[in-house]
């Protein structure tokens, strides 16, 4: 498409400042074009996916807000998402929970699902020409019981959810069978305790046995890739959780499954860049959902902070973008949730391109070389080279709207289709 003159001007000029410091703006838009970011269904929702289960949702998770025009169904929150996909330059995933099944009237419980209780979301997926990613649900229903799921000391309902977590897998395999793209299907579990525990040790030795259980039957990994998912604590288990960092990381690399790092499910003075390097080094991939903690684990939408900043530098400076899945994970019901949407999104990638541009070689040659003078000099200068242009430019060119211009047409859409709904 054409670009404005002023717009173009400006790319001009960022493209030459940034050639002088060894960095090729061209490469890094290919690079940014290629890298799918998926996108959590339940920030159109507020977490309350197309079941009724008897449970509410609770289980550690808390979603603050009652901004009006929330998705009530799942062709609202298609919707909805297609509105955000129309606003976020690149080709994108979508992240549905095993809670988004759609029953036509005919309802089954999480241990009886099967693909055919997310035809809808498949059969959309194709249209729109995205892949699917998706999460096991232990939370929201009856058989969470006193916060425990697959860690639970009565074998029956240990038994439940881990039929769940076998019928997710299979959902997931149909997911990527259908779209010829992997799913990743990951797990996360709310189990924990809010005071002091007595016995911190046969909860573990439960959910090993029970992972185990689940992850019996290999899967094509052309069809789905299965990972598991940490956290320090929760709301209810603010004392101890069985699946902790450490816990999970073992079972990773035992068994040869991915880790997801949520950045909110560590401490708050903690951050999971300098994790992934670690990591890495003995698992092949792993899986991040990005997000962002207020003083705990509270899911505010993410924004372009440090923090981001320094996840994004370390997956391409670490020269990891193929190994690693990255996905979103917020919640905000007080703002627009399309637009929550759409700022979370657009962070990421804007955090990702300014890595891109960063000067990744020359800084890691000054290093090598010791020149940690010439490293510094370089890191913060960086900071300040014209990157918004190079982004701006790069909507443009992907037909999405630029900065300040994408909120009037959610602003339209706000009005024209959300605040029609009661």
């Amino acid at each position: 498409m054409a670009l404005s003159t002023s717009l173009a001007s400006a790319y001009a000029l960022a493209r030459e400042r940034y050639a002088a410091m060894g960095v090729d703006t061209e490469v890094a838009l290919a690079t940014l074009a290629r890298i799918p970011i998926s996108i959590h269904c339940w920030q159109g929702d507020d977490v309350g996916g197309f079941e009724s289960t008897g449970g509410t949702l609770g289980d550690g998770l808390a979603v603050t807000g009652n901004y009006p025009g929330k998705a009530r169904t799942p062709s609202e929150l298609r919707a909805d998402f297609e509105k955000v996909l129309s606003l976020v330059p690149g080709r994108h995933r979508f992240n549905l929970h095993a809670s988004y099944a759609e029953f036509d009237g005919r309802r089954v419980d999480r241990d009886a699902l099967t693909p055919a209780q997310f035809a809808g979301w498949i059969d959309w997926a194709k249209d729109q020409r995205i892949g699917l990613d998706f999460n096991q649900t232990y939370f929201g229903h009856a058989k969470v019981e006193r916060g425990w799921t697959l860690t639970h000391p009565d074998p029956g309902i240990r038994r439940f959810w881990i039929e769940h977590g076998i019928r997710c897998r299979e959902i997931g395999a149909a997911f990527g069978r259908a779209l010829g793209t992997p799913c990743l299907t990951n797990l996360w579990i709310p189990d924990g305790m809010k005071d002091l525990p007595a016995d911190r040790r046969s909860p573990r030795e439960r959910l090993m046995e029970s992972l185990d259980a689940i992850f019996a039957l290999r899967m094509d990994p052309n069809h789905t890739v299965d990972s598991v998912e940490p956290k320090l604590f929760g709301i209810g288990a603010e004392s101890y959780t069985p699946g902790s960092h450490e816990f999970y990381l073992g079972y990773a690399v035992s068994r040869k499954v991915l880790l997801t790092l949520d950045a909110g499910h560590y401490h708050p003075t903690e951050g999971i860049a300098d994790k992934i390097s670690s990591v890495l080094c003995f698992l092949p991939e792993i899986a991040l959902h990005v997000s962002r903690g207020v003083r705990w684990d509270s899911d505010h939408v993410v924004t372009l902070n440090d923090d981001l900043l320094a996840i994004a530098q370390e997956i391409v400076s670490g020269g990891y973008l193929g190994r690693i899945r990255i996905g979103l994970d917020y919640f905000d019901a007080s703002i627009n949730r399309v637009a929550a949407w759409v700022i979370g999104t657009r962070n990421m990638l804007k955090a990702l391109l300014v890595a891109l541009l960063n000067p990744v070689q020359a800084l890691k040659q000054a290093e090598l070389e010791g020149d940690y003078t010439r490293r510094l000099a370089l890191m913060e200068d960086a900071k300040l080279l014209p990157a918004g242009a190079v982004w701006e430019y790069y909507c443009e060119g992907q037909g999405v709207a630029g900065d300040i211009a994408w909120l009037a047409e959610a602003q339209r859409y706000e009005r024209d289709v959300l605040s029609q709904r009661s």
